[in-house]
């Protein structure tokens, strides 16, 4: 297959529940792309995911994998730990001491979608090993890369990867630096396409911000080959975001996003919240370390419906989310972005 979709609307993975097997179909029904993720998910929890949209489609989608990096410095991870330890107090919950190496399943995943290839694998935070990408290719893939630089899309390039997805800063959620200690880049999206593609002439996926009529039309007269929406979807029936963090999105009370480091030890655009402000100038580098130690404290957030002390993923285009149902989300979304050609 090809990125030649009668839609040219991919609906971003959204790693942590937002990405339900429903809404993948929707998007890919209505003509575009549907994404699951199995960031987070072991091997059998993806499987189980990949036959759920299986069984509400026969339309292609894709599944999205964390490319696990290198391990972080403890005495970082300690220092960051003591600096929450009021906060857990505070929460009535305990942090963990010692934080187990985690690959995220990677090679259990990586066999397990060699024996049952779904058409579209894409990688969010590196790249897979020469021989992983020759052998999920040789199984019927089309290969993706997340790349948010152009010397990350020279090297998705060489490892002969079929497509990119060019994340610029505008968007929600982890940045998708090949490296966690990596400082994400600023260049907006368009121009971060031309940058791009004047170092390969692979199909691009454009990421960042994107949401209504003009967010889609300009990448796609930039030569994109297809626009990649996140928050957009968040809020659509299928998704299965919180509640909370769908009302959040047009909530007037934050003011606006930021990228941070507070929650997961990566780079990631949330909306701007007290726990952020709190603790951002002091979080390592140190995925998914960190994710792993603040995970109590998140869970106690959402227990008490804590909106300050939250991971609120979001893009800068994240007010133009509205709910309904994916599928006419992606119709109206298409017709506006041709009107507006």
């Amino acid at each position: 297959m090809s990125l030649d979709l009668a839609v040219p609307l991919v609906a971003a993975p959204m790693a942590g529940g937002g990405s339900t097997p429903a809404l993948a179909a929707a998007v890919s029904i209505a003509g575009g792309l549907g994404f699951l993720a199995a960031g987070y998910l072991e091997a059998d929890a993806m499987h189980a995911r990949i036959t759920e949209a299986r069984e509400l489609t026969d339309r292609p989608f894709g599944i999205n994998l964390f490319v696990p990096g290198e391990a972080a410095d403890p005495a970082a991870v300690a220092a960051y730990r003591a600096e929450l330890l009021p906060e857990a107090a505070a929460a009535g919950v305990e942090l963990p001491e010692r934080i187990a190496p985690d690959r995220d399943d990677w090679d259990a995943k990586i066999e397990r979608l060699v024996a049952d290839p779904v058409p579209v694998v894409s990688f969010t935070f590196g790249l897979p090993s020469a021989a992983e990408a020759a052998a999920l290719r040789a199984a019927g893939s089309l290969l993706v890369g997340t790349v948010t630089s152009a010397p990350e899309a020279r090297a998705a390039a060489a490892l002969g990867l079929d497509a990119l997805c060019v994340q610029g800063p505008e968007a929600g959620g982890h940045r998708g630096t090949h490296r966690a200690a990596d400082r994400p880049g600023t260049v907006p999206l368009l121009r971060l396409l031309a940058e791009v593609r004047a170092v390969t002439g692979l199909p691009l996926i454009a990421a960042g911000g994107l949401g209504d009529r003009p967010g889609i039309a300009a990448p796609l007269a930039a030569g994109a080959a297809a626009a990649q929406l996140g928050p957009a979807y968040l809020t659509a029936d299928e998704s299965g975001a919180p509640a909370a963090h769908r009302a959040a999105l047009t909530d007037p009370r934050f003011p606006g996003t930021v990228v941070t480091r507070a929650f997961t030890g990566r780079p990631a655009r949330g909306l701007r919240n007290a726990f952020i402000d709190r603790h951002a100038a002091g979080a390592p580098a140190a995925y998914p370390e960190v994710h792993h130690l603040t995970r109590p404290l998140r869970a106690a957030a959402a227990r008490r419906g804590d909106l300050d002390a939250l991971h609120l993923w979001a893009g800068t285009g994240h007010r133009l989310a509205r709910p309904g149902p994916a599928a006419d989300l992606t119709a109206r979304l298409w017709a506006a972005a041709v009107a507006a050609r």
